[in-house]
Parts: C-alpha cells; sequence; structure tokens
C-alpha cells in the first residue's frame, strides 16, 4: 500500500491540485523539488495572497490550518506557506487553502541548502503582501527573523505571533484566530474581502478520492474490508528520532507495553468483529510490532506508514486512540472520534479540534505529568464516551 501511494496517489492529488489554483496565482517555471513561485504582479486583483511562516511539527502544522482557512476568507485568496520538514509536502497536499509551499530544512543553518535560497529569493520579491510568522521557539524564530531580513522584508508587512503574550495560555487554534484578525501596519488601509469569523475555523485537512480507494483495496485485501477499524498511536516525535534509545526512559508520553496490550483486549472484548490497527512512521514498526505480538489477538496489524496512507486511514476510521502527539492532530482534523492521551502538556491549550463535530476528549495532563500515570480503565472509558458521542458530519 505504502508503494501505490507514493507512485499513483500523490502524483493525483498534485495534478488535481494545480488545475484548481492555476486560476487563481499563474505559475511559473521552477527547479525540480520546489512549487512554483508567484511574482508580486500575479496576485489576483481581487485580493492579496497572505505569507504564512511556521517551522513546527505535524501538529503545529495542522492546527495552522484554521489560521490558513481565516486568512483565505479575509484576503479572499490561499496562503502562500513557508514550513520546515519533509512532511509538509504530503500534509498540505489537496489543501484549497494553500497555494504554494516551500519547505526549508528543519535543522540546516541559514544559507546552506538550495531549499533556503529559494525561500530567500521567493520573499525578496514577494511585494507588499502580508507575511504572519506563527513561531514561537526561540531557534526557529530567529532563524526566520534572519531570513526575513536578508530578503529585505519591511517590518511593516510583518505580524509575530510572539507580539502578544496576553493570551499564551489558551488553546493554540484560538490564538491563531485571534492572530489571523490583526493586520500588518503596511496594509492598514488596504480593505478585506471578507469580515473574520467569530469563531475559530477548526483545522481541516484533506484526502482524494484515490488515496481513499487504495486504503479500501488494501483493507480488502487483509480481509477487513467490511469491518470497524479502530486506530492506535502508542508512539510520538520521540519514538520516530534517531536519538529514540536517550529518551526511552525519560519520554513523558511513554505507556508501557502491558498497558497497550490490556488496552486492546478490551477494545476487543467490547467490539469483537472490530480490527485494530496501530500506526506510526516506518520508522516505529518495530515498536508497533511488539505490541502487536504481545496481544495476541486476531484481528489487530501494523499500519507503518507515510503519511498520505495513514491520513486515509483516518478518513475511514470508526475512532482512534492517540498520545498526545501530531498524528491525532490529523486525525481529528479529518473527523475521526478520537481520545487523546496527555503527559505534561495542557489539553486546554492542545487538544486537537474537529471541523465535523466528531467527539475530542483528554485524558491525563497537568498535575499529572506523564502518560504512565493514566490507566487503562480511563482510557477505554474515554474512549467509550469518545463512540458514543456526535457521529461527523463530513465537509
Amino acid at each position: 500500500m505504502r508503494d501505490a501511494f507514493k507512485c499513483d496517489s500523490d502524483a493525483a492529488c498534485l495534478e488535481v491540485r494545480s488545475s484548481r489554483l492555476a486560476s487563481a496565482v499563474p505559475h511559473a517555471p521552477t527547479a525540480a523539488g520546489a512549487a512554483p513561485a508567484a511574482r508580486a504582479s500575479d496576485v489576483p486583483a481581487r485580493g492579496i495572497v497572505p505569507i504564512v511562516i511556521r517551522f513546527g511539527r505535524l501538529g503545529d502544522m495542522v492546527m495552522l490550518t484554521s489560521l490558513l482557512h481565516l486568512l483565505r476568507q479575509r484576503y479572499g485568496n490561499p496562503c502562500e506557506v513557508f514550513a520546515a520538514g519533509p512532511w509538509n509536502a504530503p500534509l498540505y497536499a489537496e489543501h484549497p487553502d494553500v497555494v504554494r509551499l516551500w519547505t526549508l530544512g528543519r535543522h540546516t543553518p541559514s544559507g546552506l541548502g538550495l531549499s533556503w535560497w529559494r525561500a530567500w529569493w521567493q520573499l525578496r520579491r514577494s511585494g507588499n503582501r502580508p507575511v504572519y510568522v506563527c513561531e514561537y521557539r526561540p531557534r526557529q524564530l530567529r532563524r526566520i527573523r534572519r531570513l526575513l531580513h536578508l530578503a529585505g522584508v519591511a517590518r511593516a508587512r510583518c505580524l509575530f505571533i510572539t507580539q502578544d503574550l496576553s493570551d499564551v495560555q489558551s488553546h493554540w487554534v484560538d490564538r491563531l484566530a485571534r492572530f489571523g484578525a490583526r493586520t500588518p501596519s503596511a496594509l492598514a488601509h488596504t480593505a478585506a474581502v471578507a469580515q473574520v469569523p467569530q469563531a475559530a475555523p477548526a483545522p481541516r485537512l484533506f484526502v482524494c478520492a484515490a488515496e481513499l480507494e487504495i486504503s479500501r483495496v488494501w483493507l480488502a485485501q487483509q480481509g477487513w474490508g467490511n469491518r470497524e477499524l479502530i486506530l492506535i498511536q502508542p508512539g510520538n516525535f520521540r519514538t520516530m528520532s534517531a536519538h529514540r534509545e536517550r529518551y526511552r526512559h525519560n519520554d513523558d508520553k511513554a505507556w508501557p507495553l502491558e498497558a497497550w496490550v490490556s488496552l486492546m483486549r478490551r477494545l476487543a472484548a467490547a467490539r469483537p468483529e472490530a480490527v485494530q490497527l496501530l500506526c506510526g512512521a516506518p520508522a516505529e514498526a518495530p515498536l508497533l510490532g511488539q505490541i502487536v505480538r504481545a496481544a495476541q489477538l486476531p484481528r489487530a496489524g501494523v499500519a507503518a506508514l507515510p503519511l498520505r496512507p495513514f491520513l486515509a486511514l483516518c478518513r475511514l476510521a470508526h475512532s482512534m486512540i492517540s498520545i498526545d502527539t501530531g498524528p491525532a492532530h490529523a486525525a481529528a482534523a479529518l473527523g475521526v472520534p478520537l481520545t487523546v492521551m496527555y503527559g505534561a502538556e495542557a489539553p486546554q491549550q492542545w487538544l486537537p479540534r474537529s471541523p465535523t463535530g466528531s467527539a475530542v476528549l483528554a485524558v491525563g495532563g497537568p498535575p499529572r505529568n506523564r502518560v504512565a500515570q493514566i490507566t487503562v480503565a480511563e482510557v477505554f472509558q474515554s474512549w467509550q464516551a469518545v463512540v458514543a458521542g456526535p457521529a461527523p458530519s463530513w465537509m
């Protein structure tokens, strides 16, 4: 299934996306590996193409789609996004609120690497368009400020989310909404195409029909085609790291093997015909396989997949149980009923939000500071409440 997605479905999505966006901003030839760049003169007369910069992890970039949608409503055009990390291109494939994506190396020093110079060149010729910088981590923020300075981007065009510290305890999506309602001083006299919505739009992602069909075929080949699909995400960014052995004993998001096994057996007793799929990136396959083997259930498997196939499985899933990590945000953005297990982070700030009305519940978080402090019974009861909640109404 992984190869099929890589060769066929991604290409289909990119083709659809290109044809849809051609009327918004004309495409110019560009080097391989980068999206076509727009000139300032390419900006449609009816609106402005806003620039959004965030060098975040997967979950951060999912939540960013809330701001992208708001800015598209305000300015009348989808956004041009500058990001860092290889997951951004598959994440934003087929997304109507993104006209163009520029991806830099996440840890590449400024000035090194072709992607940095492409981003520099595009910012240098970006006219008087507004720039929304959503990064707050000091190291990445320094990289962004240096890039903007060297590209000659005027300060009056830029807004930084760190300029307003009055709402740092708010949910991140609400912070993004308030941030998106602001206007850089250089554009203070530019009329908005639409008014800012009163409620923050929930993050949302999109999966194309070809991807869904590939997932359905794969599930049918496993004999699971007509069964409920319960996704379980036991890993987080540390379990994908090359230094994961270093994190093994101090990962606040780790849950013991025996707890996962006990949970899976309780799920099997409650939904004996359902299939439980343990999800994660390819690097997490050993962890996922260890849990499945220990559980010894007839309808349990491993789905160690790249991002696009994972998103398609989410779109077909009955429900999901996840550690507080990026894939949980992606699942919620696709309308999956979801239980999220928290360690030291506060759900009040980071709980995923769904655009379809599907239930999303948190377990754990402060005053507890480790997922290992959560009991199996708590997680199972939360999952029961999630699946008894409102069914998603699809976008």
